[in-house]
């Protein structure tokens, strides 16, 4: 696929998308950048702002099959990998597959299942497989979990392991609607004899994976390179961070960059591509010092910090 259809592809993605949600395009951009460069999307946010609809629509518009699973504190990981069950007519056990089998996978506030269940994520996340009584399943392809987390509730919810929070190419946020859209969310309801807007297929499988493909094509420069390196690699040296981001953030950033560029138009990367996306890709990934998190010192701004000291390359 030449990088203009790419372009296109995407751009028609995205506005079937905004038929239905609204929401700021550079949300919709920061997780089609995701899916592009075979990741995962965090999404932290208060209720009611259309992270369900999000998912969702996202999902149809790809082309994609998709699964909500809805977590809670009883929820086993048997209830999301699948289990086997006994046919009586064969006299044998038949696996069934659970809802992780799909291409599209919502993990509704993943923060409200103990530990246990959250890891039954993380080989699927990794290696797009699951394991059920040692046997191994492949997962589709392609496969992309989008997870969601309320940040205000903390009662009966578990921190996610710092472990699987690495697992996620970006960690995002739709925020409040403008006046404008929040109008015409209640509009939306006054009318409830007329139908919402509602998504159309504009891409297939093969779809996706071919932009997939044309992603992993995009030139980053070596001085592109040490300039992503530097800024992760800058993380590490902060003061206020215990915990700086990992060599597996380090490659993330680096495929999102790619991705991010396919989205935009562009065969190649730039500096400002890098500085565009390394706020979701890096951000979740620190462990702040406990001075930093008494002082309430926001990750964002950490990162922000870091891009504004590391030397920025001239490309010709």
């Amino acid at each position: 696929m030449e990088i203009d259809e790419a372009r296109q592809s995407t751009d028609d993605v995205i506005e079937e998308v905004e038929r239905a949600v609204i929401t700021d395009r550079e949300f919709l951009e920061t997780i089609l950048a995701g899916l592009l460069a075979r990741g995962h999307v965090l999404i932290e946010d208060v209720p009611g702002t259309g992270k369900t609809l999000t998912a969702r629509s996202i999902a149809t518009a790809l082309g994609l099959s998709f699964s909500r699973i809805q977590f809670t504190p009883d929820l086993l990981p048997a209830d999301v990998t699948g289990t086997h069950i006994f046919n009586e007519q064969t006299g044998a056990f038949e696996f069934r597959e659970g809802p992780i089998f799909n291409n599209v996978v919502l993990a509704d506030e993943i923060n409200r299942a103990p530990p246990k269940t959250q890891s039954a994520l993380l080989e699927a996340m990794e290696e797009r497989q699951v394991t059920v009584d040692g046997e191994t399943r492949s997962l589709p392809d392609p496969f992309f979990v989008i997870a969601t987390q309320n940040p205000v509730e903390q009662e009966g919810t578990f921190s996610l392991p710092e472990a699987q929070v690495d697992r996620f190419m970006v960690k995002t946020s739709l925020g409040y609607p403008d006046f404008e859209g929040e109008l015409a969310l209640m509009k939306r309801r006054a009318s409830r004899t007329t139908r919402s807007p509602s998504v159309e297929t504009v891409l297939s499988t093969g779809g996706v994976e071919e932009l997939q493909r044309t992603a992993e094509s995009v030139r980053v420069d070596p001085d592109l390179m040490r300039y992503a390196l530097e800024i992760t690699r800058g993380t590490r040296a902060d003061y206020r961070v215990q915990i700086g981001v990992s060599p597996r953030g380090s490659q993330r950033l680096f495929e999102a960059v790619r991705a991010r560029s396919i989205i935009d138009g562009r065969e190649y990367a730039t500096p400002d591509t890098i500085k565009q996306v390394a706020r979701p890709v890096l951000a979740h990934r620190l462990v702040l010092t406990p001075d930093a998190s008494v002082n309430d010192i926001e990750k964002e701004a950490v990162i922000t910090d870091v891009l504004d000291e590391t030397p920025v390359p001239t490309i010709e």
